[in-house]
């Protein structure tokens, strides 16, 4: 016989009213026996049977599934009418709502305060709170719950989801059990029995985090997979590839629309739009420059306001802000709110990435779904991407500078080799007409390997500058760059130009395109040689450059070119991107045995006012 139900009967055999009970001598021992046998073995079997249900939840389940799993469970036994979780956010300081039984997530509110609420009383006391009638109750201010559930008592139980990791902080919480009856006393098995399960829900949440670590280390050294690919291939990094292959890898995170690594200038007066997912032209213009001073969620992102934390539509911490509501956020600006509303997005992630103390980087998570939290394990992945991204991102740049040193370095060892045999001529024999010509073709185009250097990390300044000189320049270099790799052959035409079209962008920009497209152009004339031809106009609003060479394309190969993927190495990857950056375009022709790459940049025009620069080159 159980030693506590032993002692249980003997005091029921005190009480006055048991005294009075006229019973055979034998009665008390064959209910002991009784009790014993059915009712607590079947009461402790059932209680039991609902506790494994409640630890073994299935644990892919999201947090919030697995707690209206629990609730369903407790509401059953418990023969309830429903139930409600509120989570206490220490960010905020407020309750969450955090899921129901029967759903209503739609119909509660999203959030309420912890001061003079139930919810918050039951997590600052960590006691049950019970409150017999609702609509007596002050701390209960929303009563509309009376006529929508048809319920007029609760019971909130406490329950606390222990630190996982030595870096978190404990979950706690309250379960909102709600009945039909009226002015209901609450037992204290039903209260003890709550507690019990409520207790257990840590272990169903155990099981998750546990299962989380595993996939975040899976999921990271995936991402890591997908990088050491990309820097394996033939045609180096590119970030496109890279977005294209890493981003998919979250999709069991967030219900993901868009993704993009933005850059934040060094005078924190910009942030510029490095790469994009999905790579869809007019959905991420790659390059462009966006002024901080324009959206509010940027300044809060840097530290460059203050957030005053009084919104119930964003969540801002010091990893990361989190919009829950893109079109009701005070921190979203119209123009951000009108994207949102265009392309179904409902809530946006911003993951600051820092480098010494500084905002250098930060990504943004744009999701279909209306996420009201992120779980510090799926933070931990975004933060991981975010920094392996920017390591792709310098060496996009190292490949991108790499591959196009190779023309500049090429004409400066053939200029500085024809430099030193005409010193070697005796002093009045020197043409130093020729020289001058030489060392001021040497100087720029060292500076120009130097510019390539620090393109790594920067591009300069804008300026406006003269299509043509730029165009002939560079045919000049690639000239030299022809003779120094000994192909023979090649006929070389100049013209016609017209030397009045001017465009305003970076010179660094403008050279690289020229050089790529000049050398894509001398590579592809047959080894029996041909042609290689530039001319200059302007049509319309555009400025035009011209690079023709001996030889044709299929069609096929032709709209691949269109797509800058005609080739194993990444001139043309390097020329699209750069071009997409201008806002220009290129245009593929062919016929008579030529094919002429059309290179179309904005037109500046000198009636436009203008706070750039001019430096006419």
């Amino acid at each position: 016989m159980l030693e506590y139900l032993d002692r249980l009967l003997k005091e029921i055999r005190h009480e006055p009213w048991a005294k009075e009970i006229p019973v055979e001598e034998n009665f008390w021992e064959l209910l002991d026996e009784w009790i014993e046998q059915y009712a607590f073995s079947d009461f402790l079997g059932q209680l039991a049977q609902k506790i494994d249900e409640i630890v073994d939840i299935d644990p892919d389940l999201s947090e919030p599934q697995i707690l209206e799993r629990a609730t369903k469970y407790m509401v059953s036994f418990l023969n309830a009418h429903s139930a409600s979780i509120r989570i206490y956010d220490p960010q905020t300081e407020q309750m969450l709502s955090y899921g129901s039984y029967p759903s209503e997530e739609k119909l509660r509110e999203t959030v309420i305060p912890l001061e003079g609420s139930i919810a918050g009383e039951v997590v600052k006391t960590r006691t049950p709170c019970l409150v017999p009638n609702i609509i007596d109750e002050k701390r209960y201010l929303n009563k509309n719950v009376i006529h929508r559930k048809a319920v007029h008592s609760l019971m909130a139980i406490p329950f606390e989801i222990p630190r996982f990791f030595p870096g978190e902080r404990d979950t706690v919480g309250v379960i909102q059990i709600y009945y039909e009856e009226k002015n209901r006393t609450f037992t204290s098995l039903e209260i003890q029995v709550s507690d019990i399960m409520a207790r257990r829900l840590s272990f169903a949440i155990a099981r998750k985090k546990i299962l989380s670590l595993y996939r975040t280390n899976e999921k990271k050294e995936k991402i890591v997979q997908h990088i050491f690919k990309a820097l394996g291939a033939r045609g180096g990094i590119k970030m496109k590839e890279v977005f294209n292959r890493v981003i998919p890898e979250l999709a069991d995170i967030v219900q993901l629309q868009s993704c993009a690594l933005f850059s934040v200038t060094e005078d924190y007066k910009n942030v510029i739009l490095e790469a994009g997912y999905p790579d869809i032209e007019g959905y991420h213009n790659i390059g462009m420059a966006f002024p901080i001073r324009n959206e509010p969620a940027f300044e809060v992102l840097l530290t460059l306001r203050e957030y005053s934390g009084t919104s119930a539509y964003e969540i801002v911490t010091s990893s990361y802000l989190h919009v829950v509501d893109p079109q009701r956020s005070e921190l979203i600006s119209e123009n951000i709110k009108r994207f949102s509303s265009l392309h179904n997005i409902n809530s946006i992630l911003y993951i600051p990435l820092n480098v010494s103390g500084e905002t250098s980087h930060f990504l943004t998570f744009e999701a279909l779904d209306q996420r009201k939290r992120y779980r510090d394990d799926e933070i931990n992945i975004f933060l991981f991407l975010g920094r392996e991204l920017m390591k792709a991102q310098k060496m996009e740049r190292l490949d991108d500078a790499l591959h196009d040193f190779k023309n500049p370095a090429i004409a400066t060892a053939g200029f500085a080799r024809r430099l030193k045999k005409l010193l070697e001529k005796d002093e009045s024999e020197l043409p130093m007409e020729q020289i001058r010509n030489y060392v001021d073709i040497l100087l720029e185009e060292t500076s120009r390997l130097q510019e390539l250097a620090l393109s790594i990390y920067q591009v300069g300044k804008k300026h406006i500058l003269n299509l043509t000189e730029i165009l002939k320049r560079r045919f000049s270099v690639n000239k030299e760059a022809i003779k120094e790799q000994l192909k023979q052959n090649i006929t070389l035409k100049e013209g016609p130009f017209d030397f009045g079209v001017k465009v305003c962008c970076y010179s660094m920009h403008l050279e690289r395109v020229f050089d790529n497209l000049l050398n894509n152009a001398t590579k592809a004339i047959p080894s029996k040689g041909g042609e290689l031809a530039i001319s200059t106009y302007a049509c319309g609003q555009w400025a035009c450059a011209e690079i023709s060479n001996t030889g044709t394309i299929c069609e096929e190969d032709r709209l691949r070119l269109m797509e800058g993927e005609g080739q194993e190495g990444r001139g043309l990857y390097i020329t699209y991107r750069i071009i997409r950056l201008l806002k220009g375009k290129i245009e593929i022709q062919t016929g008579d045995n030529m094919t002429t790459f059309v290179v179309r940049v904005p037109l500046y025009k000198d009636n436009k006012k203008s706070s750039i620069n001019p430096a006419i080159k």
